[in-house]
């Protein structure tokens, strides 16, 4: 039990370590492949926009490397240094995909009104499960190996609210796989990059989506292993 423990514990720790390695080193390798148009990545996300007929969303640069991201309470699209003014293959991407989840907003798009609509108790229940989960071990703990019907509660509930964050991050997958698949699409019709170039867009977006996928396998690894210290104990 121990060992399987250890194990689980490892792999949770490693997959989102290893995902985001990987992600940063192929933003990296195509950060220095410059397009042959030399689109910037701000230019290419508002060429996105444009071609969907959507006209009020902001485009600004901010601070930091892979900060991109869509802020739907002020409607605009924040790109980091690397991507606002870049025209490499890599930043043209990162672009137009968080162009994409403009597009989704716009479009209102079903997984999006979904994770919208639980967001808020999501961070309640990632707040709330770390302190319930903590306090359960401690608390089951109390009497040598033996679980009090206290301790095991509080890490039940622990569980339960932990179980609620792995949903909102399964929702979150089609959000972003759509997100780069509508980024995909438009750079094969809009022609902004060559068949070549866009190959390496599709290496950095995967790279990027496999990040979330990582993080729902970590949680999915540590909700077994939580299971698996609860059965334990009881």
């Amino acid at each position: 039990m121990e060992w399987i423990l250890l194990i689980l514990l490892i792999l949770a720790i490693a997959i989102p370590l290893i995902a985001s390695l990987n992600v940063k080193s192929t933003f990296r390798k195509y950060s220095k492949v410059r397009s042959e148009r030399g689109m910037t990545g701000a230019e290419a996300a508002r060429q996105l926009l444009l071609d969907n007929g959507i006209t009020d969303v902001a485009i600004e640069p901010i601070p930091g490397d892979l900060t991109d991201h869509y802020d739907p309470r002020s409607n605009t699209i924040r790109l980091s240094q690397s991507v606002y003014g870049s025209a490499s293959v890599a930043a043209v991407g990162v672009a137009m995909h968080e162009a994409g989840h403009a597009l989704q907003y716009a479009q209102n798009y079903a997984p999006v009104r979904v994770r919208n609509a639980i967001v808020k108790s999501t961070n309640i229940c990632s707040s709330g499960s770390s302190l319930l989960i903590m306090l359960g071990i401690l608390f089951g703990g109390a009497r040598g190996n033996q679980s009090t019907s206290f301790g095991d509660g509080l890490l039940l509930f622990g569980i339960i609210l932990f179980c609620a964050v792995i949903f909102f991050q399964l929702v979150t997958l089609p959000v972003e796989f759509n997100a780069s698949g509508r980024a995909v699409r438009s750079l094969e019709q809009g022609g902004i990059l060559s068949a070549e170039e866009q190959a390496g867009v599709r290496k950095v977006l995967t790279a990027a989506a496999m990040t979330y996928v990582a993080a729902v396998a970590s949680s999915i690894l540590t909700l077994m292993r939580l299971l698996l210290i609860r059965g334990r104990r009881r």
